[in-house]
């Protein structure tokens, strides 16, 4: 502790009453703990490490943390914490190295660790771990950090298994800590609008939908090319929209059944396991037994001189109303000569991430898929030190029933993907048409395969 600063502020009426804070939870909202007619808050430290140095990292987390280490984290009810870059970890270390050259000054000193074991490498030296590798490669890491203490955060799709899922809710629990998911489309403007429509009664009963995602050749040739083979483009994008569908329109119906189809041959044999594009469906039944279907479409082979960086759709169909939303075509259109579409996108979106000169001269970089990252150093701030230590307990578990992001909210989001998994599987062994019931009689996920009569339960647990 460097530095304190002495605040005196009124006392508050009182504090939220336990159903005003599940009121919050519901709402993905959030409450602040009263402070005392005195307090003293100190200046604190929170000290992060970061998996995986990759796209994701440059886009979204290395602008943040360069934000945080030139004007730290500031909010009422926990004060200034300095939020610093303090080790990363990766396979190699030669991005590492990179980035400490070209952005070492804007960041602060920080070690760089690789494998073997780069992670329980840089666990002493953090407070918490932001975990943005490739899907398939989330849970140790997450596993590791969370069983030594530390707040995680983990980029969409957390795991790819109910099994993991309940393995990292239980280890927060037990090690009294964060675990928590990063789905930045639910901090769009477009699908904040949505959601505060359905909330507030505007739009009534969904009937059903359809989401789109459409990417480049880059990112399946180019970006992810190390680590696509045996994967598809819906486990990697479809979450966003399962998540945004769950969160929005939930939480009282239930989910009920999962199909997926696909095509192949492009960046992978015809034959094989990789996925060019995957056309998903779920299902989810109302209280009042009517059913909502969802198609969801997504590609990573659309051509590299598209006129958006990515394609992305949204359309939804409800009693008394529809909603349909397109986010690359915003309103801006660029033409400049020898530039676009290629260096620059024709239809940018600069909603999610831009970078700008303010009117006051300063350059900066922002968007929602920035400031979705912001709110978690928030919520561990909030946990750590937004009042008393003996009401970090009550604090901890205000932050878990945030069902944007815990980890705990997240089931039936990694239940359509781990069951999108299995049906590509047996599509890709030659037994396409596969069908996953939801909480069945056999079990939480079971696999209808057509031609079979015995069914295969990829879930015994409820989900």
């Amino acid at each position: 502790m460097k530095t304190t600063k002495k605040i005196t502020r009124k006392p508050s009426d009182a504090a939220p009453t336990a159903p005003a804070r599940a009121f919050a939870a519901r709402r993905g909202g959030c409450y602040h703990v009263p402070m005392h007619a005195s307090t003293t808050l100190a200046q604190h430290r929170l000290r992060a490490g970061m998996v995986g140095l990759g796209m994701i990292f440059d886009e979204t987390y290395r602008p943040l943390f360069e934000q945080l280490h030139a004007e730290g984290l500031y909010r009422r009810d926990f004060g200034l914490v300095e939020v610093a870059l303090t080790a990363v970890a990766s396979r190699t270390g030669s991005r590492a190295e990179r980035l400490q050259q070209s952005a070492g000054g804007r960041l602060g000193a920080f070690q760089s660790f690789t494998e073997p074991n780069a992670v329980g490498q840089l666990l002493p030296h953090v407070d918490a771990v932001c975990i943005a590798t490739p899907d398939d490669r989330h849970f140790e890491p997450a596993r590791q950090a969370l069983t030594a203490g530390k707040h995680v955060l983990i980029e969409k799709p957390c795991v790819l298994r109910v099994q993991e899922l309940d393995e990292l809710q239980a280890l927060a629990r037990q090690h009294n800590v964060l675990a928590k998911v990063v789905y930045h489309k639910l901090a769009d403007p477009d699908h904040k609008k949505l959601r505060t429509h359905y909330v507030d009664g505007n739009l009534k009963h969904v009937n059903h939908g359809y989401c789109s995602l459409l990417e480049p050749k880059s990112i399946s040739g180019g970006q992810f090319a190390e680590w696509i083979k045996g994967r598809n483009p819906g486990t990697y994008v479809a979450c966003h929209y399962i998540k945004l569908i769950d969160f929005t329109f939930g939480p009282a119906w239930k989910l009920s059944r999962i199909t997926a189809t696909g095509q192949r041959g492009l960046v992978g044999a015809a034959t094989g396991p990789t996925w060019d594009s995957v056309q998903l469906q779920m299902v989810y039944t109302h209280p009042d037994q009517r059913e909502a279907a969802f198609d969801i479409h997504t590609s990573w082979v659309t051509p590299d001189n598209f006129p958006g960086y990515v394609e992305q759709e949204v359309q939804f169909r409800f009693d008394n109303g529809v909603w349909n939303s397109h986010q690359r075509k915003r309103g801006v259109e660029l033409c400049i000569e020898g530039k676009t579409p290629h260096q620059f996108k024709e239809t940018p979106n600069h909603h999610y991430n831009g970078t700008f000169v303010e009117p006051w001269g300063e350059r900066s970089q922002r968007g929602y898929g920035v400031e979705i990252l912001r709110k978690f150093f928030e919520e561990v701030a909030f946990v750590e030190h937004g009042g008393p230590p003996h009401q970090r307990a009550q604090r901890l578990e205000d932050m878990r029933a945030l069902t944007y992001n815990d980890v705990s909210a997240d089931r039936n989001t990694v239940a359509v993907v781990q069951a999108l998994e299995a049906i590509l599987a047996r599509h890709a062994a030659g037994q396409p048409g596969s069908m996953v019931e939801v909480n069945a009689p056999e079990g939480g996920l079971v696999l209808r395969v057509p031609g079979r009569p015995e069914p295969e339960v990829l879930c015994p647990q409820r989900v």
